[in-house]
């Protein structure tokens, strides 16, 4: 998204400096940018004096920004399977947004949930279309866009997204054909995408609920799995203060990091074991642990068995 900003002609250093988020952050796949930083820089974003600035960086955003969520869609047999597959997974990569399908009618109504961020609502609706219509070869034709709020320029929406838009709407989302939803993606990849979905309920399944400190830990472990290293020394700094910081803020709010590392290595073993590709010795190394029998001597405690019984009474479910 910072790549299509700079497309635009926005200085991304003057754009970060006051929110503590360094161009290192944004250069670096594996680099974790706390919650509260995102939200100081994108407000810093809709404050930009630019007219449809949200369309205009979907039209700039390529096909992979947000690879697991992208391939997921484009990996789809249809639209409608892409359109399940975003509702299901966009909270990976913007767990305040929702997307609901509503399929039973016709036409199919696609409803966007953003509460009071109207560039999230905008970006969504032109993401999606701008996508799926990428997606089927330029065939896919929307129906119609409307937003709760009044968009800068209706206009240049409705030009740019090829449909009607009205905004003062009771509703935020697009509408499309049911003959426009069973259209083919062109990259559908049935094999690909099956691996995709493991990937993403995987990494769902590891998401924490909540707020706070302890929140913010759970969701860097939970990103940070499969990894070397979970040590408490890694999180702070991904979470910009000190290791003492953080347990002590940690001990405030009743948990620590040993806890909420055990947590999390709990949720994620239960994924990749119902996994059949993925081997107990794998599953291991995924979890950060040196020696195969630190991991049973964890599992145990957690379930009570091993994890090769665990496995097969759940393939047994």
């Amino acid at each position: 998204m910072f790549g299509g900003l700079a497309r635009l002609g926005i200085d991304i250093d003057d754009l970060i400096a006051p929110t503590g988020v360094t161009r290192a952050d944004l250069e670096n796949p594996d680099a974790i940018i706390p919650a509260s930083a995102c939200a100081a820089v994108f407000a810093r974003v809709r404050a930009l004096p630019i007219k449809n600035l949200a369309l205009k960086l979907a039209v700039g955003t390529p096909i992979g920004a947000s690879p697991l969520l992208d391939y997921l869609i484009a990996s789809a047999g249809s639209v409608r399977e892409g359109l399940e597959r975003l509702s299901r997974y966009l909270v990976l990569v913007n767990p305040a947004v929702r997307v609901r399908l509503e399929s039973t009618g016709d036409p199919v109504r696609v409803t966007v949930e953003s509460p009071g961020d109207t560039f999230a609502a905008e970006f969504t609706v032109a993401m999606t279309i701008l996508r799926l219509r990428d997606e089927t070869d330029g065939k896919l034709q929307a129906l119609h866009a409307s937003f709760t709020h009044e968009p800068d320029d209706v206009n240049e929406l409705a030009r740019v997204l090829g449909c009607a838009v009205q905004g003062r709407a009771s509703w935020t989302g697009v509408t499309i054909s049911r003959e426009a939803a069973r259209l083919p993606l062109r990259r559908r990849d049935p094999r690909l995408g099956a691996w995709l979905e493991r990937q993403a309920a995987a990494t769902l399944a590891r998401q924490p609920s909540g707020s706070g400190v302890a929140f913010e830990v759970r969701r860097v472990l939970a990103a940070s799995i499969p990894a070397d290293n979970l040590e408490i020394s890694d999180i702070a700094t991904k979470l910009a203060m000190t290791p003492r910081t953080l347990q002590r803020r940690l001990a405030d709010e009743g948990t620590s990091f040993d806890k909420l590392r055990d947590l999390t290595r709990k949720g994620a073993a239960e994924a990749y074991l119902a996994d059949p590709t993925l081997s107990i010795g794998e599953v291991t190394y995924l979890l950060g642990y040196a020696e195969p029998t630190a991991f049973h001597r964890a599992f145990k405690r957690w379930h009570g068995t091993t994890p090769q019984r665990f496995r097969e009474k759940h393939r047994g479910g």
